[in-house]
């Protein structure tokens, strides 16, 4: 492959990835050949001082009741008067996507003279390889969030250290339902000269 065709590979690759929520991922999810590959694309991340200012944790299958009951005991933590339904609902998101993992930044520690940004810069671009890498094998993927993420019940279930901070999960499947494509900005639209 020359460097043009290359190039409209990645190009292609990198226009057609979009978000694909939990609730549209299903079965089959990738095998530990597939895992194994996205984990590796992770690491080509750029990395300032050689830190790897994050890792992920793997939900496994056997794990998704923990992190069910983790979810509820965030929504208490928000929320007391939560109802029987409600901690239900947060339970079941547990259960979405054949592939979750935790992706946490360390905002602190190895080499402080790397800023914060550059830490989250780093941990972004190695999301960013997984979701083109998931992409790449046929799956959609995303990224989720939300008020759960800084609760003291994930932190405790993922062993979060005093300087961590879980900024996302990165969950990946075959795609039950495709959404229409949103439309992209210009470049025109963000980009300026000095």
């Amino acid at each position: 492959m020359d460097d043009f065709d290359a190039a409209n590979g990645t190009f292609e690759l990198i226009r057609k990835r979009q978000q694909t929520s939990p609730r549209r991922l299903v079965a089959p999810g990738p095998t530990p050949e597939q895992v194994q590959a996205l984990f590796e694309a992770a690491a080509q991340a750029p990395d300032h001082g050689l830190i790897r200012p994050w890792r992920f944790v793997r939900v496994s299958d056997a794990a998704r009741g923990q992190l069910g009951e983790a979810f509820a005991a965030a929504l208490l933590e928000r929320d007391a008067q939560a109802t029987p339904q409600q901690l239900q609902d947060a339970r079941d998101k547990a259960q979405r996507a054949p592939f979750l993992a935790m992706a946490i930044v360390e905002t602190q520690g190895k080499n402080p003279d790397i800023p914060v940004a550059e830490r989250f810069v780093s941990l972004g671009c190695a999301l960013q390889n997984m979701l083109l890498m998931a992409h790449a094998q046929g799956f959609g993927a995303g990224l989720v969030s939300g008020q759960a993420m800084q609760s003291v019940a994930l932190r405790t279930l993922f062993g979060l250290g005093a300087h961590e901070q879980a900024v996302c999960f990165i969950v990946t499947g075959a795609v039950k339902t495709a959404k229409a494509s949103r439309n992209r900005p210009s470049p025109d639209e963000f980009v300026r000269t000095l």
